[in-house]
């Protein structure tokens, strides 16, 4: 089992991006362009360029 000591691993930002893309695909066939379409491309840039950033870092 693994400890708490703060850190979030950087593969947890990978998964959480290509989960939002996935969200992002299924709205946009539903909805068409709406804001919540919107939303979900913007937070998985975020958590990727997160997971680019925690890579270099």
């Amino acid at each position: 089992m693994g400890s708490i000591d703060g850190e979030i691993p950087a593969a947890w930002f990978l998964i959480s991006s290509i989960g939002f893309v996935i969200l992002t695909i299924i709205q946009y066939r539903n909805t068409g362009k709406s804001f919540n379409t919107i939303f979900l491309s913007i937070m998985a840039i975020i958590f990727f360029v997160s997971y680019l950033i925690l890579l270099t870092k």
